[in-house]
């Protein structure tokens, strides 16, 4: 579980914060001076980077991680921050999988209860996340990885096509890529029967 204590008070700013991060090279160590060359001079703007640690963009040195580096993507960056933001909020999710702006009491709620904070900080504290949320693609993936072979990629317009696919299949294979997201949870009991579940399913 988790629940970040960064936040910002130019949260107005992240998106075009992010958008410089995206179309810019990565640099070697992400510092204040990279704030300066970026234009953001105020020491308000200097909580960027605690918050692009917590979000699993850099290291605690400030080296770009490769959650950065795929952000760089732009067809991947919505997805990206997305799941920047399951993992350092997920507290936020066990709540609301798809937080709207209705839920924001409760959020500022959570963020008071969670850290002891005041009225103004918790505040603070949303509003930075809402902010992110502006820029996240919280759906689930389902495409298919490139270069995996699936059924549709041989099938056929005919019967006689189809069979030649399913010989086809059988030469060379169906690879299959399953991925399992995890509850956030102390309870060992949940995990033994979610991996329970997956091998009288999968592997007998």
């Amino acid at each position: 579980m988790a629940l970040p204590t960064t936040y910002t008070q130019a949260s107005n700013l992240l998106g075009e914060f992010f958008n410089k991060i995206r179309d810019a090279q990565a640099p070697d160590k992400f510092v204040q001076q990279q704030l300066v060359d970026f234009g953001y001079k105020s020491k308000n703007h200097r909580a960027f980077i605690p918050l692009l640690k917590a979000l699993g963009f850099i290291t605690v040195d400030g080296v770009p991680t490769q959650r950065y580096h795929d952000y760089r993507n732009h067809a991947l960056s919505k997805r990206v921050m997305g799941e920047a933001l399951k993992t350092a909020y997920s507290d936020i999710f066990l709540i609301k999988a798809h937080p709207t702006v209705a839920d924001r009491s409760l959020i500022e709620g959570k963020f008071k209860s969670y850290h002891n904070a005041s009225d103004v900080v918790a505040g603070l504290m949303a509003k930075t996340f809402y902010a992110l949320l502006d820029l996240a693609d919280l759906t689930e993936d389902k495409t298919s990885p490139s270069g995996i072979i699936t059924p549709k990629a041989v099938a056929s317009e005919s019967d006689d096509d189809e069979q030649n696919g399913i010989n086809k299949l059988a030469t060379v294979g169906l690879h299959y890529n399953i991925q399992i997201h995890l509850p956030a949870t102390k309870d060992v009991e949940v995990y033994n029967a979610i991996f329970k579940s997956l091998k009288e399913h999968l592997l007998e």
